[in-house]
């Protein structure tokens, strides 16, 4: 029988440490469970969900009477067709093979499940009847992407690259600490995984493979490797970095049909265009943090706490941070301070502290924090709503696609216009999270966990 190649890959949903890659190399008619090893980094990013020979995606209908699933993928739904020869595999996450895969039945996939069903993909792209279906549960992916970003949690560091020496391929990143921001020296090897934000793209995990010559200076970035002991260098395994801006301004329009808001931009008065996708995070500042920062306020972790449940008083919260350490330790508090150019948007731990770690180093992302607020539909949007937007840097300057949107801003973009002499945004038109009394790494990085 004539020999052949038959690629599979699965694939996990998180790009950067919840990636699963199962290739099996068979011959026609072989087990499949005759696997090789997974391969190169560029190999697996370059993975496309629908192919001649599989299709790739997530369980969003069962239809168990009718012997069909219909699973979501980036170019749309497909229906994989069943029969009574159809193979049934279920694997966990991190195996790079089918040795260790496990038989299953219909009944045992859900839906949220991921699934490879291989076969011959109809000319449309519409179906797939299948000779193998490969499962990895809802479950065990939920549970490998929480073991991943705590992984990067602990092992991970953030900061704004500061330099670049191609010959050592070391990259200077500034990273914020206690007394401010020190630099840290990320080593990169042949063996360093690197990836980067491709330009309009929202997801950690749809970063794309990169090269160090991919970096440039002022890119945000975070690694994940060890670091020294004095802390001043860091030998990175992965590296996934990007360029990002911040905007805001003041809702002209929305079109609800298309997903899209149009702003009056506040520094360079220009129109732009803002597109919603379902990867947006959309959330409205709690009126009490507003108040807080838009008076130039640092807040402390119980404070921030209280204000995103909305209690309390700018006055009475404000009254706390000022009552020292000793008070801000029997809260367990962070301190998130935004005055001075070192300080701005550097947490500090206490035991216990509800804000956790600084940003980057461990503990709570802050990112994480300004995900927890209240989320803002489009729906309860309207003209004159001021809007903060963060963005990679996009192909159209007019035109961003928004990782994060924070409304409830407006005592934040007030006082930004009540600042002047004072640069108050980047060369990109980018605005400075220092000047809006924000706390650098919430709206201003576009780079979160996996």
């Amino acid at each position: 029988m004539k020999k052949h190649l038959i690629v599979l890959m699965l694939i996990a949903p998180t790009f950067i440490t919840g990636q699963i890659l199962l290739r099996a190399q068979t011959q026609a008619g072989a087990p499949a469970s005759q696997t090789t090893s997974a391969p190169s980094n560029t190999a697996q990013a370059n993975i496309t969900d629908i192919t001649p020979n599989y299709a790739l995606g997530d369980v969003t209908l069962i239809d168990a009477a009718g012997r069909s699933l219909t699973i979501k993928t980036k170019s749309g739904n497909i229906v994989v067709l069943l029969s009574d020869k159809t193979d049934y595999k279920r694997v966990a996450p991190g195996e790079t093979s089918l040795r260790n895969a496990a038989p299953i039945k219909l009944a045992d996939i859900g839906v949220g499940d991921r699934v490879m069903a291989r076969g011959r993909v109809a000319a449309d792209k519409q179906s797939v009847p299948a000779l193998q279906v490969i499962v990895i549960t809802k479950a065990a992916i939920a549970q490998k992407q929480e073991h991943d970003r705590e992984e990067w949690r602990r092992r991970g560091v953030v900061g704004r690259v500061t330099a670049l020496d191609p010959a050592t391929k070391e990259i200077t990143i500034a990273t914020r600490t206690f007394e401010g921001e020190k630099p840290v020296i990320i080593n990169v090897t042949e063996k360093t995984v690197m990836r980067r934000y491709a330009p309009d793209s929202v997801k950690f995990a749809d970063a794309v493979p990169s090269t160090f010559a991919d970096l440039k200076i002022g890119d945000q970035l975070r690694a994940l490797g060890e670091k020294s002991a004095d802390g001043a260098h860091f030998a990175s395994e992965e590296v996934v970095s990007g360029s990002f801006r911040m905007v805001g301004g003041t809702i002209t329009s929305i079109n609800p049909a298309i997903n899209e808001i149009k702003i009056n931009d506040l520094q360079t008065k220009q129109p732009l265009t803002i597109v919603i996708n379902q990867d947006s995070v959309m959330r409205r500042l709690p009126p009490t943090l507003a108040q807080m920062f838009g008076q130039g306020g640092g807040v402390s972790g119980g404070g921030m706490g209280r204000a995103r449940r909305g209690e309390g008083s700018p006055q009475a919260n404000q009254q706390q941070n000022q009552t020292g350490a000793p008070e801000r330790a029997r809260e367990g508090a962070g301190v998130a301070s935004s005055s001075g150019s070192g300080g701005a948007g550097m947490m500090r731990r206490s035991n216990g502290g509800e804000m956790g770690a600084r940003a980057g180093v461990g503990g709570r992302d802050f990112q994480e924090i300004f995900d927890s607020f209240p989320p803002v539909t489009l729906a309860e949007l309207k003209p004159g709503d001021m809007i903060i937007v963060n963005s990679t840097v996009g192909n159209d300057p007019t035109r961003l696609v928004a990782i994060r949107l924070a409304s409830g801003v407006e005592p934040l973009l007030s006082r930004l216009q009540q600042r002047s002499g004072r640069p108050v945004a980047n060369a990109a038109g980018a605005i400075n999270a220092d000047n809006i009394g924000f706390p650098s790494g919430v709206l201003d990085s576009g780079i979160g966990l996996p």
